[in-house]
């Protein structure tokens, strides 16, 4: 019976060293889960922490560039523009004065071309004119000539007629 109880108590306190010894060697859930609230624990406070030093730093961000930097592009952008403006009126009223030229031109050159049109039309009618006197002229020695001619048949038949009665 002592040998039974002996090997009981020894297979008992084998079995608990065997559940310590399983517990220590293969189950780490006890230690995974500490280390697991450690980690969410400390990734939750830099994560605050970051995430807060990030809104600083943005909030900072956007004062300076509310107080210094807004206005200083508002007052450049005004200049700028300004400065545009100005070389741009300059440049419409240099781009209106080469119109007001080109427009002043094209009128002169219409001015000649009507001017020399009308010369043109001037010397085709008096060349017209002249084609008519010259054309009267010839019709008239044609005239003459035919007149002359006739003179002359009429002539040469009476000559003729004289021969004839022969």
């Amino acid at each position: 019976m002592k040998c039974e109880r002996e090997t009981e108590n020894l297979t008992f306190i084998n079995l608990l060293d065997v559940g310590e010894i399983y517990s220590r060697l293969l189950d780490h859930r006890p230690v995974i889960q500490g280390e697991i609230r450690y980690f969410v624990k400390e990734f939750e406070e830099k994560r605050g922490l970051r995430e807060l030093r990030v809104l600083e730093n943005l909030k900072n961000t956007i004062f300076e560039t509310n107080e210094h930097v807004l206005p200083k592009c508002e007052q450049a952008m005004h200049d700028n523009l300004n400065e545009a403006f100005k070389r741009l009126q300059a440049a419409n009223d240099m781009f209106r004065r080469l119109q007001e030229r080109e427009h002043e031109e094209r009128k002169l050159q219409a001015d000649k071309l009507m001017a020399r049109e009308e010369k043109r039309i001037a010397h085709w009618e008096e060349f017209m004119k002249e084609q008519e006197n010259k054309q009267a002229e010839v019709d008239e020695e044609h005239r003459k000539a035919m007149e002359r001619l006739k003179e002359q048949y009429s002539e040469m038949e009476k000559e003729l007629a004289k021969y004839v009665s022969f």
